[in-house]
This record gives C-alpha cells, structure tokens and sequence, in this order.
C-alpha cells in the first residue's frame, strides 16, 4: 500500500465529520487527509476523537484516515440496541472498507478496536494491507490471564461490574465521574484533556450510547445475548492472523497490564512486532502520541510502500 495524496496541505490536518452508510447503519465518523485508506476503530470509553494524533500524522504523512463510531456509540446509530459481539463489529468494518475503498485498508485499533482489526484481518485479508493494534491483546492471550492471573482479574472488575442491571445508574452517577475515575486507573500517569472528557461524557448521556457501551460487555459473557447464526464467524475469529500487525502497549496499563502480550506472536502467521511503550498506560496512544506515531508510520512505510 503506497500513501500518496495532500502531504503538506493538509495543515491542521482538516479532521472533519463523515457519514457513511454501511451494513445498515449510518456511521457517524472524523475524517483526515487524502491518500491511502487507514482505518481507526475505537475502543471503550472512548470515541473517534480519541485518535486526533494519530489522524494528524497520518493525513500529513499522505493518508486518508477514517475513525468510526462504533456500533451504538453515536446517539443518532440505529444500531444502538446491538448487536454488539465482535463478529457483528467485523461486519461492520469490512462493509465500511467496501464503502469507502476498493483497494486495501491499514486497520488501526486500540481496545475493542484491537479484537475488531484483528478479527477483519482473519475474516477478509484481501481487504486488509496490514494492522496495528493497541492495548488489548489477542483473545487466548487475555482468556488466559482471566483464568490464571489473580492481578488481572482484579484489573477486569469492570467487566463483572458491568453485567449487574445497576450498572447505568451507577456509571451516570455524578455526572459520570466513573469515567474518570476508570481513566485515571488504567493510565494512572495521564490527565486526561478536560475537552476530550467533555465530549466522551456528552456521548454516554445519550441513555442509547451508554446501554450500548456495556452491551459489548455483556455479549462477550453471555452466550444468550450472541447471534446463533455468526457461530461459523466466532470460530473463525480464533485462527492466525494473516497479515502483518504491530501491537503496542503501555508499560503502565491499569486495565490489561503489559505481561498478558506475552507470546502474543503464536497467533500471527505474517509479520508480526511488538512494542511496550514506557510512560505509558492504558490510552497509550493519546499519553505518548509523538513514540505511537513514529512507529505506526515506520510500520506502514516498511509494510507498505
């Protein structure tokens, strides 16, 4: 995949809004630059302004970067009663990457993201130039740490907290201070900027944002909530992935901590890096954007150009 396109003139890099419409849904998306397609899916309690630095490099770098909503994260998703499993999110990202291009995309994913990325990865290679994924490790990796590592559990309480029906009220208590408190615990090193915890609280407002946002928790647990038909989709979502990927995580990461990418390469059959980035936790990209950027463009011009 070569990047060509506005390098220099983009300025401030022109992150503006985008819809597109895509397996049903009006996608409520910020968009950068003009070139080869980059693809940046968010992850939770997030939104897609949390990749402003990275739409920025890359739009000035000769990308076109798109960064979606996910499935119910925009009160104006029609989507926002789910599903919300990951092979339903698969679907969503390779119907916008036929919307939005006919050649490859670069699929770039931090949290949910990162399963997202990497399951449109195995799901449709032909589709994806190559991957990067950020703070969430593969899903046997992280099943294993559920399941053997008592410091890793305590990290997820969360996720148990979430299936309990008193989980909104809670989380829209105080004007949604858990949401801070939840960043200040898993990046314990990072003040979050006051205008991006603005806009990510003006979203779970929306009674529809914030029942979506613990739907994917609540899919992952509960086979009940799941699609019968996308069973074939699930076991698929197990294999190797195909094309090369990048991982980066931070050193100080207070929800999946740095040791659970440990053998991490067994589940990627192209080339496969990882980095720990230091000073850094959960919201890596945003805490150290400058170390993330450089090393998202050094993968993509080795990869791709």
């Amino acid at each position: 995949m070569t990047a060509k396109g506005t390098k220099g003139t983009t300025g401030n890099a022109g992150i503006r809004p985008l819809a597109v419409e895509a397996n049903g849904r009006t996608v409520q998306a910020l968009e950068a630059g003009e070139g080869a397609l980059a693809i940046a899916i968010h992850g939770f309690p997030d939104l897609p302004l949390s990749f402003r630095h990275q739409m920025k490099a890359l739009a000035e770098s000769g990308y076109r970067v798109v960064a979606p909503c996910l499935r119910g994260y925009s009160p104006l998703d029609v989507a926002s009663d789910g599903p919300f499993e990951v092979a339903v999110l698969v679907q969503d990202l390779l119907a916008l990457i036929d919307r939005l291009t006919d050649k490859t995309a670069a699929l770039i994913g931090h949290d949910w993201g990162g399963a997202v990325v990497r399951g449109a990865a195995i799901m449709a290679p032909e589709k994806v130039a190559g991957i990067v994924t950020m703070a969430v490790p593969t899903a046997d990796n992280f099943a294993r740490a559920l399941l053997t590592s008592p410091i890793q559990q305590r990290r997820s309480w969360y996720m148990y907290f979430f299936q309990l029906p008193i989980a909104e009220r809670a989380m829209a208590n105080d004007d949604f201070r858990f949401l801070e408190e939840l960043r200040r615990e898993w990046s314990p090193g990072w003040d979050c900027p006051q205008e991006v915890m603005y806009e990510v609280k003006a979203a779970f407002r929306a009674p529809s944002v914030l029942k979506a946002a613990l739907g994917y928790y609540r899919s992952q647990f509960n086979p009940a909530l799941q699609q019968p038909e996308l069973a074939p989709l699930r076991r698929r979502l197990a294999e190797p992935v195909p094309v090369p990927a990048l991982h980066l995580h931070g050193a100080d990461d207070g929800c999946i901590g740095a040791e659970t990418v440990a053998g991490m390469e067994s589940a990627f059959k192209g080339h496969f890096e990882k980095h720990i980035i230091p000073s850094a936790g959960h919201f890596v990209h945003q805490e150290q954007p400058g170390l993330v950027n450089e090393l998202i463009l050094e993968f993509l011009k080795k990869e791709f150009s």
